[in-house]
């Protein structure tokens, strides 16, 4: 898996991910079989973790941080199902 492109907190958005496919995670591509995204995930947040640290963000900011994640995505799941 690799990024390209600026980081997001250079940036101020998302890196594109690369897969072992070569298809951009912002693409529609069928979804990899769960245990290759799960291994993603891990690498992905392990990086994301280590980028931050290494550009001076603080444990407390990096906790914001998912925590601001966690509750957008709750959000989603309440809209889809509201939706339904």
């Amino acid at each position: 898996m690799l990024c390209q492109g600026p980081t997001f907190w250079e940036e101020g958005s998302m890196p594109q991910i690369i897969t072992q496919t070569g298809v951009s995670s912002r693409e529609s591509a069928p979804s990899a079989p769960l245990p290759n995204r799960e291994k993603a995930l891990k690498i992905l947040s392990k990086s994301i973790y280590k980028d931050l640290r290494q550009n001076g963000y603080e444990p407390r900011q990096i906790v914001a941080l998912a925590s601001e994640i966690i509750s957008l995505v709750t959000s989603d799941i309440k809209d889809d199902t509201q939706l339904d």
